[in-house]
């Protein structure tokens, strides 16, 4: 009998991790349709979307943006590259990850590149149930960052998925002192099973004739095409005379 109990204590918990996987994934699904079928798909969000980012009126700039790291498998081989290249980028990290991973995230400081609050949790179930869930999830973010960073200032943030699926929580991350940064281009890392090539070209064709670009990337766990892609995006960017600069 013990066994048993035991046994059915086990198969609810995996029920429970089974339900909760699904339900991410649904989440993600609904996401890939409204990029699909608006005009809002493959990063050209409207200028409405993005807080402004002063540029100079002389020269053409781009940020690059990742979400979420820190990891061990991706984010140390983009600052390889980054540094390799010369170039500064805005990493938005998720608190969660940062545990075991701190000397990534010093390293990402040391070098320079700006970090910015993505979510500690990235359950979109969860963060936008409530404003009062979303900036508690932005505010143990930001804790993690500061358990690593104590001289950690920065109040920039980035809604997982784009602020466009709740433009109603805007104004609560606004009146919390953030500033809230989405994007308007993006390599699509996140939305199919691109090669390479096809992640430079995304890149290319949604960044066209936008200035500041604010570019979408990610370091999470698996984006091998994105770290092929990166030497060749950031190569084009400079042929073309953008200045890289951070948030």
């Amino acid at each position: 009998m013990k066994n048993f109990f035991t046994e059915f204590a086990a198969a609810r918990a995996e029920y429970a991790i089974a339900r909760k996987l699904y339900r991410m994934k649904m989440l993600s699904f609904l996401l890939a349709a409204l990029l699909c079928i608006c005009p809002l798909a493959c990063g050209t969000y409207p200028a409405a979307a993005a807080p402004s980012v002063r540029a100079d009126a002389s020269e053409r700039t781009i940020f690059l943006t990742f979400d979420d790291g820190p990891t061990d498998s991706t984010t140390p081989k983009v600052l390889d590259i980054l540094r390799d290249l010369g170039v500064k980028a805005t990493f938005f990290v998720i608190g969660r990850q940062i545990r075991g991973r701190e000397e990534i995230l010093r390293r990402t400081a040391a070098e320079g590149h700006a970090i910015g609050i993505h979510t500690y949790t990235h359950d979109y179930g969860t963060i936008y149930h409530s404003r009062e869930a979303l900036i508690e999830d932005i505010g143990r973010c930001r804790a993690a960052i500061r358990a690593v960073l104590p001289r950690y200032d920065r109040k920039i943030y980035r809604f997982p998925g784009g602020s466009f699926l709740c433009p109603d929580l805007r104004a609560a991350v606004k009146a919390a002192g953030y500033r809230y940064y989405d994007w308007n281009a993006s390599a699509g890392d996140a939305e199919g099973n691109y090669s390479a090539e096809q992640l430079f070209e995304n890149a290319v064709r949604t960044a066209q004739n936008k200035d500041p670009v604010l570019l979408l990337l990610h370091d999470g766990v698996g984006y091998r095409q994105t770290l092929r892609a990166l030497p060749k995006i950031i190569s084009y960017f400079q042929n073309e005379g953008y200045r890289f600069k951070t948030l």
